[in-house]
């Protein structure tokens, strides 16, 4: 199995392209990102992420969750019933469980997927339910349903516990497995933001959610040009500083937006919204896509 950062992408694409006239396009995860997959299966041979995990899963288990349900407000038919309408919306297109979703009080545009994989939940920022329509904000859950159905949690809460919470002792012990959750966490992102349009079938509205989330503001996204801005996200490949990516756990929006353009000319994207059977296979999407997220 190839490490982490060594990732046999060529030979993933080779499995997937032999697999083609099985019907690639048809299974429940074939949306997911290859290399998202990839990574998930090589952290089963890397110790300190597992270790990292573990700890991650016992800590949550004896403190999290209680301190959410002291702090938030858990959604449900009787509690926001708008917002628990729009997760059901959002499982069903996925085929998964209905999420159990809180909302906390908090001024910024985010909303996140933390637990276990057995024992998962979405939190949504109140901001965020201020500022998005039912449309966006279907793409906002859509994608953390993705993480859902994919198997992300686990990982996701380990990496929030790193970056958030650990001290930098903590997180110098347990480098090489912060760096490896980093470089899988900007791959994940990638099958959820498909996850998103597999939802909201409107890719004006995905792109929408995914600027809003980068301003964190209504009125300042009614003034964005676009495209202007995915010119800038050019200008960020150029020089030494591109290196800075490494250590984020989101791609650079710009590439989000691109790589979701690709995916919308998937035959797998175009099946599932009703636009025909053409369009381009899911190996032609994550070649394409590679080369428009890669950060070395």
């Amino acid at each position: 199995m190839a490490r982490v950062g060594q990732l046999d992408f060529q030979g993933w694409l080779v499995d997937r392209q032999a697999s083609a006239s099985t019907g690639e396009d048809g299974g429940e995860h074939a949306y997911a990102y290859i290399s998202d997959r990839q990574t998930r299966a090589a952290f089963q041979r890397l110790v300190p992420v597992q270790l990292a995990v573990e700890a991650v899963v016992r800590m949550f288990k004896a403190f999290g969750k209680n301190e959410l349900l002291g702090t938030s407000v858990r959604v449900g038919p009787r509690q926001f019933p708008r917002v628990h309408g729009i997760a059901q919306s959002c499982a069903r297109s996925l085929g998964i469980a209905t999420p159990t979703v809180y909302i906390a009080n908090n001024p910024t545009l985010n909303a996140g997927t933390f637990g276990t994989n057995d024992d998962s939940f979405i939190l949504v920022h109140s901001a965020l339910v201020d500022h998005m329509s039912d449309e966006e904000l279907t793409s906002v859950l859509g994608h953390e349903c993705g993480h859902i159905h994919n198997s992300h949690v686990v990982y996701l809460t380990a990496l929030h516990f790193l970056t958030r919470m650990a001290g930098r002792f903590v997180r110098g012990i347990v480098f090489p497995a912060f760096l490896a959750l980093k470089a899988w966490s900007r791959r994940a992102e990638i099958t959820c933001d498909r996850a998103s349009l597999l939802c909201v079938h409107k890719p004006e509205v995905s792109t929408r959610a995914l600027t809003k989330l980068a301003l964190g503001s209504q009125k300042l996204y009614e003034e964005l040009n676009l495209d202007a801005f995915l010119e800038q996200g050019e200008e960020s490949r150029q020089g030494p500083g591109r290196y800075n990516e490494a250590f984020a756990s989101h791609p650079w929006v710009p590439k989000r937006v691109l790589a979701l353009r690709v995916f919308e000319q998937s035959r797998l994207y175009r099946r599932r919204a009703g636009l025909g059977d053409d369009g381009l296979s899911m190996t032609e999407v994550d070649e394409r896509v590679h080369e428009i997220v890669k950060v070395m």
